[in-house]
């Protein structure tokens, strides 16, 4: 038996790794919840999960998770998560979350349902926080990134405080910033029926505006961070070179598809250039490395360009991201606009 230290409020005690497990179990029901769940309601959800649990076990939790703070009781109607227990559930066994990355990728993947012949339907959004004083001198910078070709095409939108983009709620004094996710590309080609893996997130050279090498790569089923906003926060980008004079390093990923649906990627990223959305930079050949990574038979390698990078050359200049939040949600595609209105709209706010 694996005995965990907890701590709920000034006591504590040892937990088997079992409860521990129910514990952030709960939490996570209660976080993905919109509106306060009852004990009946979680006990269900936990059993569909393949948690053996009772009703009276589950409100023995829960009055423990009030008592450290991190959930809240509003009696008949039920619990909420605290932002408490959002830290919590962010920081703890974090062993349990690799992986978790790529499985976020793949639902996303799934739930989009972007239709590329008639424009509609929702994208994958990465939501960043800039502090709202500092909007329209992070807008030169984004405008920079884009009109350069280094982001995932060339939309973007804006969130205003108040607003929930999947887990995040703008705060007052904010503005969220909101680039497509390259997870796009997966969803768009996954409706097409061509299945894609995503290896790598990496850090890519460019030298005179051409891909040279990935010098860090991070293995998306080996993380529990997006591989970008790890170099961002790192220092580890040289976006305002790549903007400057085509020398830097910017985020991008390394993805794989089956050798015979080359000729189709190639058309679906035409397409995708087309409506804005164009985030291949390089596609590759059956069988051969590109960039020097080894390609698993009877695939394809691509590289695809970071959706955050739009916003990364900010932490460059000195202007803080508060979170540059990758994979945030689904956006519907009629809420995005050209980079090249984007100070029109700052004015608008």
């Amino acid at each position: 038996m694996i005995l965990t230290p907890g701590k709920f409020s000034d006591i504590v005690f040892f937990m088997t790794d079992k409860m521990e497990k129910k514990r952030l179990a709960i939490l996570r029901i209660l976080h993905g919840a919109d509106s306060p769940l009852s004990s009946p309601q979680i006990t269900e959800i936990l059993v569909s999960q393949g948690h053996d649990v009772s009703e009276r076990t589950v409100r023995l939790y829960l009055m423990e998770l009030d008592g450290a703070g991190l959930t809240s009781n509003f009696g008949k109607r039920g619990r909420t998560i605290t932002e408490r227990g959002i830290e919590e559930l962010g920081s703890a066994r974090a062993f349990e979350k690799v992986g978790f990355l790529a499985a976020k990728i793949d639902r996303l993947t799934y739930l989009m349902n972007f239709d590329i012949s008639q424009c509609e339907g929702t994208v994958v959004i990465n939501a960043s926080l800039i502090e709202r004083d500092r909007l329209e001198e992070s807008s030169q910078l984004i405008e920079k990134v884009l009109a350069a070709g280094l982001g995932m095409g060339e939309m973007l939108t804006l969130f205003v405080a108040g607003e929930r983009v999947g887990d995040i709620v703008i705060p007052e004094g904010f503005v969220g910033i909101g680039t497509v996710c390259s997870v796009t590309i997966n969803g768009v080609l996954l409706s097409a029926g061509v299945p894609v893996h995503s290896r790598f997130g990496g850090l890519l050279e460019l030298v005179d505006g051409r891909p040279l090498r990935f010098v860090e790569l991070i293995a998306y089923e080996g993380t529990t961070l997006d591989p970008l906003e790890i170099f961002i926060r790192s220092g580890m980008t040289d976006y305002v070179g790549a903007t400057t004079n085509g020398n830097g390093r910017i985020g991008a990923s390394f993805r794989e598809v089956p050798a015979e649906s080359r000729e189709r990627v190639v058309e679906i990223a035409e397409k995708l250039r087309g409506v804005g959305l164009g985030g291949f930079m390089t596609i590759g050949w059956p069988g051969h490395p590109l960039l020097d990574i080894p390609v698993n038979e009877g695939r394809v390698g691509a590289i695809v360009i970071g959706g955050l990078n739009p916003v990364a050359i900010l932490e460059e200049k000195g202007i803080r991201v508060r979170r540059p939040g990758a994979l945030a949600g689904l956006i519907d595609y009629r809420r995005l606009f050209s980079y090249r209105e984007l100070d029109e709209r700052i004015k608008k706010l």
